[in-house]
This record gives C-alpha cells, sequence and structure tokens, in this order.
C-alpha cells in the first residue's frame, strides 16, 4: 500500500478481523465487569492470534500493522482494542530490551492470552511531565534494589500478572537515571486498588512498599530506562490516533444510518442542509485523521528521522477528530443517543481518554513545536 490508500489484501483483512470480533469477542464484552480486566476476552484474543501479531517471530511489530488492527477492533468493540492495546504497552518494553531469560518467560504467555501486562510510568505527580518520576529505587545490596513510592493511572493494575515499571535509580534530575523494571505481581511489598473512571478501562494504582527487584529485573541498561519507556511510546502513539480513528469511524457510521433513516421536519435528516453538511464534515475530518495515522506509522516503519514530530501530529489530530465526531453524531441523534446502554453514549464516555493518556493533546503540540525546529 502507499500512505493514501489500502491495498485489497489489507482491505479484505481490515473486513474480517471486523466480523470475528464482532462475532467472537463482542459477546465476552457484555460478561465481563467494566473497569477491570476481561480475562476471558484476552484469553480469545490469544485464542485467535491477534496477540502475536503483537509479536512477531523476527521482533519488529509494523506500526502500520498495529495501527490497523487496532482501528478495525475499535470499530466494532472498544473493549476488545483496549485489551490488546495494553497488553502490547506493558510487555513491548520487554520485546525492545529484555534479556533472553525475561523473554522467553513473559512474551509467549502474553502472546497467549495467559499473562495480563501492565506499563507503569505515571504516578500522582507525574502524568504529563513523565521525566518528574520520583518512584524510588534504593540500593539493596550488591546486586538488588527496593522499590518505594507510587504509580498512578496504570493501565491493568493492579490485576495485571506483571508490570513493566520505571523507577529512578540515581540522583539525576530529569530523565535521567530512570531505570526500568520488569516486575511480576507476587513481589513482597506489591498492593494497589482499582480506580473507577469514566471510560470502562482497568486503570488503577500500585503501592511499592520496598518491593525487591535485582538486576535480572532490569529491562535494558541501568539508567537508561526513560529511553526505554519512550521507544514504546512512539511505537504506540500513532496506533493511539487509530483507535480514535475506529471509534470516529464507528459514530460516522452510525450518524449515517440515524439521518438516513429518521423522518423529520417532512423528510429524512440528511436531507436538512444543516445536518448534509455536519455528516460532510465529520466524514471529512475522519479521512484527514485516518491517513495523517497511516502516514506516520509508515515512517516508523521506514525510519524516517521525524517519526517523533510525524507521531504526535497523528495522535493530535486523531484523537480531537474523535472527541468532535463522537460529539456531533450526538447531537445528530438527540436524545436517544445519551441513553445508557447506546453506542454513541458509550463512545462518548470512551473517548475522553485518549486525549489525556500517552501524551496529553498539549504536549502533542509542544513535541510539535520542538521538533519544528530540531532541524
Amino acid at each position: 500500500m502507499t500512505v493514501f490508500a489500502l491495498g485489497p489484501d489489507e482491505r479484505q483483512w481490515c473486513a474480517e478481523l471486523r466480523a470475528m470480533t464482532a462475532e467472537r469477542l463482542s459477546p465476552l464484552v457484555e460478561k465481563g465487569a467494566a473497569g477491570r480486566v476481561n480475562r476471558p476476552l484476552v484469553a480469545t484474543l490469544g485464542e485467535l492470534g491477534l496477540l502475536r501479531r503483537l509479536f512477531p517471530a523476527d521482533g519488529s511489530l509494523r506500526a502500520l500493522d498495529l495501527c490497523l488492527l487496532r482501528e478495525s477492533l475499535a470499530q466494532e468493540c472498544t473493549e476488545a482494542e483496549t485489551a490488546l492495546a495494553l497488553q502490547g504497552l506493558g510487555a513491548y518494553p520487554i520485546v525492545q530490551a529484555g534479556t533472553d531469560a525475561q523473554r522467553a518467560r513473559w512474551l509467549p504467555e502474553v502472546a497467549a492470552g495467559r499473562a495480563v501486562a501492565s506499563f507503569a510510568l505515571s504516578e500522582p505527580g507525574a502524568g504529563s511531565d513523565a521525566a518528574a518520576l520520583s518512584l524510588a529505587a534504593e540500593p539493596d545490596g550488591p546486586d538488588g534494589w527496593r522499590l518505594t513510592g507510587e504509580k498512578c493511572w496504570i493501565s491493568n493494575a493492579p490485576e495485571a500478572d506483571f508490570a513493566t515499571v520505571f523507577a529512578r535509580t540515581g540522583g539525576a534530575a530529569g530523565a535521567r537515571g530512570v531505570t526500568a523494571f520488569l516486575v511480576p505481581a507476587d513481589r513482597p511489598g506489591l498492593t494497589g486498588e482499582r480506580l473507577d473512571m469514566l471510560s470502562p478501562h482497568p486503570i488503577g494504582t500500585l503501592v511499592f512498599d520496598g518491593t525487591p527487584v535485582t538486576r535480572a529485573d532490569v529491562l535494558g541498561e541501568v539508567g537508561c530506562g526513560f529511553a526505554v519507556a519512550m521507544a514504546t511510546l512512539n511505537l504506540f502513539r500513532p496506533s493511539v490516533g487509530a483507535f480514535a480513528v475506529g471509534m470516529a469511524q464507528a459514530a460516522l457510521d452510525a450518524a449515517l444510518a440515524h439521518a438516513g433513516a429518521r423522518t423529520a421536519f417532512g423528510g429524512p435528516l440528511k436531507d436538512l442542509q444543516s445536518v448534509g453538511h455536519q455528516l460532510a464534515e465529520m466524514a471529512t475530518r475522519v479521512e484527514s485523521a485516518r491517513l495523517l495515522v497511516y502516514a506516520a506509522a509508515s515512517a516508523y516503519d521506514t525510519g524516517a528521522p521525524d517519526i517523533a514530530r510525524r507521531s504526535a501530529m497523528a495522535k493530535l489530530l486523531a484523537t480531537e477528530t474523535a472527541q468532535y465526531v463522537v460529539d456531533a453524531a450526538v447531537q445528530i441523534h438527540g436524545a436517544r443517543a445519551l441513553r445508557r446502554g447506546h453506542l454513541l453514549e458509550h463512545l462518548y464516555r470512551e473517548v475522553r481518554a485518549p486525549r489525556i493518556y500517552e501524551g496529553a493533546t498539549e504536549v502533542q503540540r509542544s513535541i510539535i513545536a520542538k521538533e519544528l525546529y530540531r532541524n
């Protein structure tokens, strides 16, 4: 494909994936509890081979494949999309920086849907400013540390089987002195609690009270953990945009169907100029966001030097577009879209979070502005 169009094989694969999601994954969501890890859903993602797509045998996940996967899942079932994405986000630091032993222990379990992963970067005082994290890793003997502090807004916490945890091992300020650790959930001193959020994602806290870790738990090099975090986020940031595009497309499809079938003022809603123009604007913005996401993913896959700027642009435009399109679709539907259980009521709650996580909209603008002057 080019960045401007999918090939027939890719279009067919996306259509099959949407059908599979509707048939196999959506029914499992109805049996789960909002805000909790849905292990049957994660296991089925593994059974269907979807999680294995995140961990190719050669270790190189194409950003475009990840985007197509997330966009297609999101059009049919946002919970399935999120379950898959959180597995990738929590485990990808192991792919990029893990030892052979770490990869052998955890990646097959994550890919099969038997182990749930978590990415633990944010803290109560370090959200958008991730380099300000303060979770302390105090030396403990010649080959270990003890973690003390709290992580907050953490995916799959506290129910995950392991977490990629970023802690400060040195006294240097900012990004320097941060180390990434792979911490199994059964380590002493590790607790947490679930947070009740607007969207139904499994999110919580992790509290470390002298939790022991050793050099065997380090991901990458001591003191280089922030680079591990950023490498993971650079890959996943465009795919957050793909998630947003999937939600926006679902909202647009719902609006088109409703405006074509609903009669008002002597004819279908779509024949009202105000509604028709609104639909045209929504469709144009969705397609613009989709193309920018694909372009950013292709740039990542080809090793373009400006991937930070492209990824930030893709996430910025796609998440802001999704918020606009879902809101407009609610307006076209009227009060029926506000009823609990309606697709748009669900999307309205889901769409707000991506404008904040993995770098808020304001952070993306700051990245873009900085990158414009880099060269």
